[in-house]
């Protein structure tokens, strides 16, 4: 499906159980996902989207094999998500290692999170949500709309593809503004020492270290 993208229309590949086979996304791919809620212990991972930066997304949808589905058996995602060779852009990336650790059996790295990113940069506000970072770096308007919705259907609705997509879709520009702003502010090296550390964090999450926080008092 095509949806509207920074003023051309962006194309969105939705695919069951596994990116295809010889799909090249490129040595920096944008990542997210969608899961059935927060906690990954209780809530399964449905959706990975990934996009290379050329404006189009790939979704795959994660189907259990309880409805079917093929579950974890995702070579081709497992290998790139896994891939050392692979710069991983995402939001948030502290919850999303964890999930992938979780319910796809492999560690996500290495990763840039472009929320961390914007706390070591943008002290002057509490905003570093997504949708905020886009419109007031980027001059780009997401719809945060589905995010509560069910992905864990069957059938995921042309919203919901639409929403999963941006997610990833704006990443790319988003971490060259944020990278441009650490180097400015002498910031770049702790960052890249908060990205390293972001699977291990996602790790102490799944065994129960996020409330209370290991590193707390």
């Amino acid at each position: 499906m095509l949806v509207p993208h920074q003023g051309r229309r962006a194309m969105i590949h939705l695919h069951r159980h596994d990116l295809p086979d010889g799909l090249d996304l490129g040595p920096v791919v944008a990542i997210d996902t969608e899961t059935m809620g927060l906690n990954p212990h209780r809530d399964r991972l449905c959706l990975v989207q990934l996009s290379s930066g050329d404006g189009n997304a790939h979704l795959v949808q994660i189907v259990p094999p309880s409805l079917g589905g093929r579950g974890a058996d995702c070579p081709n995602l497992k290998r790139l998500l896994s891939d050392p060779a692979v710069l991983k852009l995402l939001h948030f990336a502290r919850f999303d290692c964890a999930a992938v650790q979780l319910h796809l059996g492999v560690t996500m790295a290495p990763v840039v999170c472009t929320k961390v990113a914007a706390k070591l940069v943008r002290t002057f506000t509490d905003r570093h949500g997504l949708k905020d970072l886009c419109k007031e770096l980027l001059g780009v308007e997401i719809s945060k709309q589905q995010q509560s919705s069910d992905w864990g259907a069957p059938e995921l609705t042309p919203e919901q593809q639409a929403y999963a997509a941006s997610d990833v879709l704006h990443l790319h520009a988003l971490w060259a503004r944020l990278e441009g702003l650490l180097k400015r502010e002498g910031r770049l090296e702790l960052a890249q020492a908060c990205f390293r550390f972001l699977p291990t964090r996602g790790a102490l999450d799944l065994l129960g270290y996020e409330d209370p926080d290991i590193l707390s008092h």
